[in-house]
């Protein structure tokens, strides 16, 4: 299953204030071109087939193909001087 690192949860959870609902969190799903990757959306609920990943408060909805391909990742995030977010995935160990 997906997991995060400690800097992904702090921001994850940063981003997920902006949404106005306690259920709300970080949608990961295939994006519209495969060769794409991932697109990451804020959601406020999952979908009814998402893969819920929670950690100390931090949600991620990862919808059922992305469930399948990031089995076994980590997402981790990275905080730019201005503000801006990346996130990146790396295979467990």
């Amino acid at each position: 299953m997906l997991t995060l690192t400690e800097n992904a949860t702090i921001a994850v959870k940063s981003l997920t204030e902006q949404i106005p609902t306690t259920t709300g969190g970080l949608r990961i799903s295939e994006a519209v071109a495969p060769d794409q990757g991932y697109a990451l959306n804020l959601a406020s609920a999952p979908e009814s087939d998402d893969t819920v990943v929670e950690n100390d408060g931090a949600r991620v909805f990862v919808d059922p193909v992305a469930t399948v391909a990031l089995d076994n990742r980590v997402l981790d995030a990275r905080v730019g001087d201005d503000g801006s977010v990346g996130f990146a995935l790396a295979e467990q160990r």
